[in-house]
């Protein structure tokens, strides 16, 4: 809530929404003893990390996300120690399967001997083959995981990999990395079931199995799945953001909520406080951070009279993610599934094989909606029993559309009867048990959080040309923005979207830089790099 006018309210570093990665920000500069104020726009912090009892009541679902591999996985969120303030993970049987159009199923299990028996009913030979993949990430885990969500260029992590993998693997990691996800299942797996799971995991970064770079989405998620499982926040993924807030506030920090944000204050070039909608000013001493889309950053926050004129530019090129249509359901019963490996699984994969998902992502971009939608599925209640009545499921699953379509509530009834369609058919007897179900379309999820514009869930594209240096735009690949001491600290600032905690850790980093004994040079250096990368 917006406080009684009068001075001004001040804080060391404010942060603009209480998104994973605005908490992870505002905590990280809290353990430094900075005073850290946090504000955010809706009655709930947590942006696409929350819970609520949407399909029915007594049967919870996830907002956003759901399942945590690189949550757990983690360096940046393992750092802060949230087991401490109450967050506790809780696994399904197995981590996640894959069901195919004729109904055999591919299955990761954490236990890597059931894997590998699941492949190799596919194909002889592929069960070694995944575990020869196994054992080469257990023996680069660690490095590789630092450098992925380090700032960039990530300078110390690269060299402990190389220092880890030789020269020459280290050449064959960056090329496994850039292939795209169908051609690595090739080179890797003579069944379909290896190939699959690869192809499928590439889907949940949006990038389509053809393109260069899917692989290492793909790869990523299925060595986590088999590594640390698919593991969810005991009673809903509200948890995690309590354990977030419960830390920053344990550390002295504040987190208002129901207080947008209208404006950054820019004074000679400096982000100096932030306005909410309601009047209501808080000065930043040191730093302003945004966990918001870098569009609605600069475009309404700051405005793009405080940027450099080919930024301006870059930024009518900023591609978002494709839309995603979600639907919660609340089932009297576990689901029918008839293939046996998706009933002890808590995420499925569900409506495609590795061809359908390579024309998945040519209708999607064609601007088509398939006709036969691929479906990311979470039983919660497996994963998770405290989600619903024993017995029962909370069950919710996404597909993702173009963003100019299913603009009217026929278009996307008719597509959530696709979706049904394929759960049916899978799983015979699945809408019988229906007892509730919440259709969230595009629209719905930016209203819940204004993050998820048009309902792109990864703060703007994953495929290469917006990762790295191009990042929300051609730059430094870096948090710092050419207005001095703001911070973009959301998912389209690298290393990007999912549950990491990446963004929000980056920007808290050179936050504290910007401030430190080396402040004024830091900032002589940045400003340097964006006049040579966007011109004055």
């Amino acid at each position: 809530m917006t406080p009684p006018s009068g001075d001004a309210e001040r804080a060391d570093a404010v942060v603009v929404g209480a998104g994973h990665n605005g908490l992870v920000a505002a905590n990280l500069l809290a353990d430094a003893g900075w005073r850290v104020h946090v504000l955010e726009a809706a009655d709930e912090p947590g942006g696409a990390t929350r819970s609520a009892e949407l399909a029915a009541p007594g049967w919870s679902t996830d907002l956003g996300s759901a399942f945590y591999p690189l949550g757990a996985a983690s360096p940046v969120l393992r750092g802060l120690d949230l087991g401490a303030h109450g967050l506790r993970w809780c696994h399904a049987p197995h981590p996640m399967a894959h069901v195919l159009p004729d109904d055999r199923a591919a299955l990761v299990s954490r236990d890597l001997d059931v894997t590998a028996e699941s492949l190799e009913r596919f194909a002889p030979g592929d069960g070694a083959a995944w575990r020869r993949l196994a054992r080469q990430w257990q023996e680069i885990r660690e490095p590789l995981l630092e450098a992925l969500l380090a700032p960039f260029p990530p300078v110390r992590p690269a060299a402990r990999l190389l220092r880890t993998t030789g020269t020459p693997d280290a050449l064959r990691l960056a090329r496994r990395l850039l292939l795209p996800a169908q051609r690595f299942g090739e080179e890797e797996f003579d069944g379909e079931g290896g190939r699959v799971l690869v192809a499928g995991n590439a889907m949940h970064a949006d990038v389509p199995t053809t393109a260069a770079g899917s692989t290492a989405f793909g790869w990523l998620l299925t060595m986590l799945a088999q590594d640390v499982g698919f593991p969810v926040p005991e009673g809903g993924s509200s948890a995690l953001t309590g354990a977030l807030v419960a830390r920053l506030r344990a550390r002295g920090g504040r987190v208002d909520r129901s207080r947008p944000v209208a404006r950054v204050l820019v004074e000679g070039g400096r982000a100096v406080g932030v306005v909410d909608t309601g009047g209501g000013t808080v000065r930043a001493d040191e730093a302003v951070l945004a966990d918001v889309a870098a569009p609605v950053l600069y475009g309404e926050l700051v405005g793009v009279e405080h940027l450099p004129w080919r930024m301006r530019e870059d930024l009518q090129r900023f591609q978002w993610d494709h839309a995603v249509l979600k639907v919660d359901w609340a089932l009297s019963g576990r689901m029918p599934w008839t293939a046996a490996e998706a009933h002890g699984a808590g995420a499925v994969h569900v409506g495609a094989d590795t061809s359908g998902l390579a024309h998945l992502g040519g209708h999607l971009a064609a601007g088509q909606v398939p006709n036969d939608p691929f479906l990311i599925l979470g039983q919660l209640t497996t994963a998770d029993p405290s989600r619903s009545p024993a017995g029962t499921e909370s069950l919710w699953a996404y597909t993702r559309v173009p963003h100019d379509r299913l603009r009217t509530a026929d278009e996307v009834a008719a597509h959530v009867g696709r979706m049904e369609a394929v759960l049916e058919r899978h799983a015979p007897g699945f809408r019988d048990l229906v007892v509730g179900r919440a259709v969230s379309d595009p629209d719905t999820l930016q209203r819940r959080d204004p993050s998820l514009v048009r309902g792109a869930l990864m703060g703007g594209t994953a495929h290469l040309h917006q990762q790295l240096v191009f990042r929300p735009t051609p730059g430094l690949g870096r948090p710092d923005t050419p207005v001095d001491r703001l911070f973009l600290a959301g998912a389209s600032a690298h290393p990007g979207g999912a549950v990491h905690g990446g963004p929000g850790a980056s920007a808290a980093r050179a936050a504290r830089a910007r401030a430190g004994r080396l402040g004024p040079a830091y900032a002589a250096l940045v400003r340097g790099g964006h006049r040579l990368v966007h011109g004055g």
